[in-house]
């Protein structure tokens, strides 16, 4: 919004002293960041105060683990404050009228609510409980069915996927080969780039960003026969309702431990804010030989404000925590991480970027799958780890909480590099 207001104010000839500055990203994105830090450092204090008012709090299963005594009774559903300390900054200080940005602020409002009724949900299971005076342990605290979380999650995969197909302000700009492109070829534009004059024709083709490859790019409708390639935005559809899905369940996994989804979300979220930013400048795609997406660094601003909330809730978030997200804030963050990923087509890369996510994901899916197998094999259920998700493991190992984290970010960290190594690496 004061975006947009003092741009209309320059159009006008009304000069304001530093109004020119929100014409530029960079300004935008430091302003988005200190913006979203204060949102959370500031308001987060209150918001628990608040949900310890409302005895909105965790009630932890008794598993064995160690330290889970301590995390009774603290407040949860604290992602009300990530997804506040993301909405007001981009609404600020974003170009509300991009698509891409469009399309992330619908994301996060949409799982946010997804996230918000399932937290609602187990807490009214928990007072019910404790209205009639029966045992929690023993009552269903499941929330949300489950089946309701996917159609969710699928809702917003066809939303993202229909708008990222069929509008007409999504687009790539590649580079044609060859000298000079025929005066009849459409949608050429001429740009000089690092010195040099080059042509660039824009595409609608569903591509992605193959890594480790020369050719790194692929067109999706090239997994389709010919006879079906007008039905290649099905297929895209379906590709972008699965990344949804398994990313933000993915994230919803990894929060088990405080600070651990949190710190990293924090890290992929500045990975994409390069990626972003690098796809969207035009001399950066064109020294990387990545494709150029116009308008793509707007969407800078919105992952500024990610990072900026992810930092700031960490201040609470870190051990021993004084809040925890809950879905609210688990299954936002995933959703978001997953549209942006899809954004800059950069979607191929989230099993290395995400590798934690992955890897928390993948245990659960070993550990239930031998489970019943072994049951089924020998009337008695065995296990691969001591615990699922991952970060259980090590803890039923008597890892500290405090040295998992840690370990989990350094691997993100590591991770996170690799990721910006494969751009030239291939």
């Amino acid at each position: 919004m004061l975006h947009h207001f003092f741009e209309w104010l320059n159009n006008e000839g009304i000069e304001i002293p530093g109004s020119r500055l929100f014409g530029f990203i960079t300004f935008r994105v430091l302003a988005a960041v200190l913006l979203s830090l204060f949102i959370t450092l500031v308001y987060g204090k209150k918001l628990i105060r608040f949900l310890q008012k409302k005895q909105i709090s965790e009630s932890i299963r008794e598993e064995g683990l160690a330290g889970e005594h301590l995390k009774k009774g603290t407040p949860t559903m604290g992602g009300i404050i990530i997804i506040l300390a993301i909405l007001i900054p981009t609404l600020l200080l974003a170009d509300l009228t991009n698509v891409y940005v469009q399309v992330l602020l619908i994301s996060t409002v949409w799982l946010g609510i997804i996230g918000f009724i399932d937290d609602y949900l187990k807490l009214r299971s928990k007072w019910m409980a404790q209205k009639m005076g029966k045992d929690y342990k023993k009552t269903n605290k499941d929330g949300l069915a489950g089946w309701f979380k996917i159609l969710g999650q699928v809702g917003l995969g066809i939303l993202v996927g229909s708008t990222l197909y069929f509008s007409s302000e999504v687009k790539i700009w590649r580079e044609y080969v060859g000298k000079v492109p025929p005066a009849d070829t459409v949608h050429v534009q001429q740009k000089f780039v690092n010195g040099n004059i080059k042509y660039f024709v824009e595409t609608k083709e569903p591509i992605t960003t193959i890594p480790f490859v020369k050719n790194h790019e692929f067109n999706y409708s090239k997994l389709l026969p010919a006879s079906l390639r007008d039905y290649t935005w099905v297929l895209y559809i379906l590709i972008v309702i699965f990344i949804i899905t398994a990313v933000s369940n993915g994230s919803n996994l990894t929060d088990g431990l405080d600070g651990l989804a949190t710190g990293t979300s924090a890290l992929i979220g500045a990975l994409l804010g390069i990626f972003a930013y690098a796809s969207g400048n035009l001399v950066f795609a064109d020294y990387l030989n990545i494709m150029y997406i116009p308008n793509l660094g707007e969407l800078t601003i919105f992952i500024a404000a990610m990072i900026g909330a992810c930092v700031g809730f960490l201040w609470y978030n870190s051990f021993p925590a004084q809040m925890f997200m809950g879905d609210t804030g688990s299954l936002t963050l995933g959703g978001i991480i997953a549209a942006i990923a899809i954004i800059v087509h950069k979607e191929l890369l989230i099993p290395i970027f995400c590798g934690i996510f992955f890897v928390e994901s993948l245990s659960v899916m070993i550990q239930v799958s031998y489970f019943k197998y072994t049951k089924k094999k020998y009337g008695e259920g065995r296990r691969i780890f001591l615990k699922s998700p991952l970060h259980h493991h090590y803890q039923m190992k008597n890892y500290h909480e405090v040295k998992i984290v840690t370990r989990f970010w350094i691997v993100t960290v590591l991770l996170v590099v690799f990721s910006i190594v494969t751009l030239k690496l291939r």
